[in-house]
This record gives structure tokens, C-alpha cells and sequence, in this order.
């Protein structure tokens, strides 16, 4: 007897009509027609089932805080970093904690069941850390949770940010983070890559760090990031997010360092939203796009994923943790607008995400664990086309949110007329 059946659903990779059998909290079978008594049933009628949305890039601490204590005027990441400073000594545990699990909430009825969430652990009191790990315990039955130890004010230029740091790191936060474009000097960000990455060399941990988020083409801290992941063996444990100032690098320099990325094994993180509204805020015209280069880094066999980054916060005041949303600014600033370009946008907000986290178990396939999404929506391009309802949110072989189909009609003539919410194009 099996758990769950979800019968008649479009796989990402293009195959239509699958069953998926699942029991105890893991896929069991997949193939068509499956024959089976189940104690639950879910009619696809040939939806999309995906893996869930993985969010590789955010900041729950922050999330929801937008207005306190005042709002962004100027729009620009400086005063962002300045009003969470004015917001910090205000801050609560609950009041931290009560934002975080109501933006997982949203999260969840979005199918986004991974996130890895910068903490800033430059507030000696951590309140952040112990609140965000009180989230992560609370809802592990419902979404995987990985949290960063984010030196926010410069590992070396705060100076309890190593201590508060390392306390971090023994109440449990699971991953290395940093700042090196924030520290004073560019020789003082190159010192805080290769003490955090020894760091987590030391303890077995995975490194994320904030690199080169500037418009600054000499800003090039992933360099020193790649070559400290290769001298301490990190290979493919370590994220550069943002990598914003390779859309000022030169050609002939970025044709050097992409090899070396590679063969590190560094993942990059874009995120789509708030790279294009935070960067090239000195250009008049022509203004540049501010996003890192996705298409080149994919093609050069980079992994890259796709992160919200902030939600109505000091930094952003939008959003709703929609990762299709995300998934579409990204291609459409890339110009990722071919089939392949789209899938792979696709796979930026799903799989190459899991891989930045280094989920277990994630996917369909037999033997993954039962996490997936069924969008109305018949493909993945399909999906970013018209950001569609997810109508089953399953975690563990467990429904645990849905949304009723989308229906519109108009008048035409007088008569009443149904619109299709499936193109049937792609």
C-alpha cells in the first residue's frame, strides 16, 4: 500500500503522463499507468511536478522588516547596511523569530522548501543566530533550512566578528560566510577569505561568501576565493554569491579566471533582483545591467543558481519569495531567452541549487525523498511564462499547502468566455 500516488504529471525533463509512487517520505517508482492501491491519490491532469524551489541565496533575518526604523530613501546598498545598523539595536529574539517563520510560511505556499539564509553575527549579542536556529528546528518538517555565519559589517573590520564567528558556528550555524569587498583594503579582503576558509577547511564546513558585490572591475576577491578553495581542498564546497563586478571585468581577464573557477569547483550565485537594482547606481548612460556573468559561467561548466536575496527589507522593498520571479528577471537581464536559456534559468531556482546546499535526496528519481511541487502549468518554460499556481506543495510524501486552479473568463460579444492558463506552445 503506498502512501501517496500522483498520477498523469509533466516531468522537467520532458517526459509526460509519469506516475509517482511514494512511500515513507521517499519516491518509490516512477513510470506510467503505475497499478497500485494508495491511501491518498493527487490527479495531475498532466501539470508539472518539480522539485521544489531552492532558494540559495537570502536573508531571513531581515526579511519583512521594511520600514524599521525608516525607510530606504536613496534605494542604495549603503544605506541599506546603514539603517539594518539602526534597526540592530532594536532587534529581539521573537521579534526576529515571529518574521522568519511567517516569510517561511510564504516560502512554503510558494513550493521554495531549501533555503540557506545569511545570518549577520556581527551584533555581539547574536540574536539573530539563536533566533534562526530556533526556525530551523521548528520547521524542519516542513522546509531544509541552512544558515550562514555572515560577518555583515567585515570579518576584519568589526572587531568581535571572528569571536562572534566562531560562537556562531558552535550553536550549530551550518556554513562559513563573509565579506571581502566590505573589508578597508583590498589586502585586508584577501586576509578574511583565507582565515574564514581555513576556518572551514578546519571544521569540515562549507564556505558562501558575499564576493565582489561592487561595480568595481579591480574588485576581484573570487580570484583569491578560488585559490584558497583549491590550497585547502574545498573543492566543491565553496559559493561565491553576487560576483557582480565580472560584468565590469575585461574579457581577456574573465577568459583566465572562469577555468580556474571551474576547476575549483567554486559554485556562483546571481541574484537576479537585486543585483540590477542595487549595482551601476553611478552610471549615467550607458548603463550597465549589474548582474554577473550567468551565461558564460554556465557555459564554462560553472554551476550557478539563482537566489531571492531580501524581501521587503532595508535592501529591497518587493517580493514575495517567488522563485519563478527570480528565475525570470534572471533571464531576461541575461538575455537567456533561447529553449536551452530558459531551461537553465529554470534549473538556476531547482537543481544547480541543490547542488550549491549539497542536499541528499533531492530530485525525482526512485529513492529521493518525496519533495515536489505541481505547478498549473504543463513545463518548466511554461512555468516562467506565466508564473502559475502551485497547486500541491508535498514535503516528505505529506501535502502541505495548495492553491485552487486559476481560472479567468471574459466577455466577448456578450457571451461569457473561459482563458486558458496553459499556453501549449513549449
Amino acid at each position: 500500500m503506498l502512501d501517496l500516488l500522483v498520477r498523469n504529471v509533466n516531468l522537467p525533463d520532458g517526459r509526460k503522463g509519469v506516475d509517482i509512487a511514494i512511500k515513507e517520505g521517499k519516491i518509490v517508482q516512477l513510470a506510467k499507468g503505475i497499478e497500485a492501491a494508495a491511501v491518498s491519490e493527487i490527479d495531475g491532469q498532466g501539470y508539472l511536478a518539480s522539485p521544489p524551489f531552492v532558494d540559495s541565496h537570502f536573508h531571513l533575518d531581515s526579511a519583512l522588516s521594511l520600514g524599521q526604523p525608516r525607510l530606504n530613501q536613496s534605494g542604495t546598498l549603503l544605506e541599506g547596511i546603514a539603517l539594518w545598523g539602526e534597526l540592530k539595536p532594536q532587534l529581539t529574539v521573537e521579534s526576529i523569530k515571529q518574521r522568519a517563520l511567517a516569510m517561511c510560511r510564504w516560502s512554503i505556499s510558494q513550493g521554495t522548501l531549501c533555503i540557506r539564509s545569511h545570518v549577520d553575527i556581527c551584533d555581539d549579542r547574536l540574536l539573530a543566530v539563536e533566533a534562526l536556529l530556533e526556525v530551523r528546528e521548528e520547521m524542519q518538517p516542513y522546509l531544509d533550512l541552512q544558515l550562514v555565519a555572515f560577518p555583515q559589517d567585515g570579518f576584519l573590520r568589526y572587531g568581535r566578528a571572528r569571536e562572534n564567528l566562531l560562537r556562531a558556528l558552535d550553536k550549530g550555524i551550518d556554513v562559513v560566510g563573509g565579506i571581502p569587498h566590505f573589508e578597508r583594503t583590498m589586502s585586508e579582503g584577501a586576509a578574511s577569505i583565507r582565515e574564514l576558509c581555513e576556518i572551514a577547511a578546519a571544521r569540515g564546513l562549507r564556505v558562501d561568501m558575499h564576493c565582489d558585490e561592487s561595480d568595481d572591475p579591480q574588485s576581484r576577491h573570487i580570484e583569491t576565493l578560488t585559490y584558497e578553495t583549491q590550497r585547502l581542498g574545498l573543492n566543491g564546497r565553496v559559493t561565491g554569491s553576487h560576483l557582480t563586478s565580472m560584468h565590469s571585468m575585461d574579457n581577456y581577464y574573465v577568459s583566465k579566471l572562469l577555468p580556474l573557477m571551474c576547476e575549483a569547483g567554486i559554485h556562483a550565485v546571481a541574484n537576479p533582483l537585486i543585483n540590477i537594482t542595487l549595482q551601476a547606481r553611478h552610471d549615467s548612460y550607458p548603463k550597465r545591467r549589474g548582474m554577473t556573468r550567468v551565461p558564460e559561467l554556465m557555459n564554462a561548466g560553472i554551476n550557478v543558481a539563482f537566489g531571492h536575496d531580501c524581501v521587503m527589507d532595508p535592501w529591497y522593498s518587493m517580493g514575495t519569495h517567488d522563485m519563478l520571479e527570480v528565475a525570470s528577471m534572471g533571464l531576461h537581464v541575461a538575455q537567456m531567452t533561447s529553449l536551452k536559456g530558459m531551461q537553465q534559468a529554470y534549473d538556476a531556482v531547482t537543481v544547480n541549487g541543490a547542488k550549491v546546499l549539497g542536499l541528499e535526496g533531492y530530485g525525482l528519481e526512485p529513492g529521493c525523498y518525496a519533495d515536489l511541487v505541481i505547478l498549473q502549468a504543463r513545463s518548466p518554460i511554461e512555468a516562467l511564462q506565466l508564473k502559475p499556481a502551485r497547486l500541491y506543495v508535498i514535503r516528505r510524501g505529506k501535502v502541505i499547502a495548495t492553491t485552487p486552479e486559476q481560472q479567468r473568463s471574459i466577455m466577448l460579444g456578450g457571451q461569457q468566455q473561459a482563458v486558458s492558463f496553459s499556453t501549449g506552445l513549449i
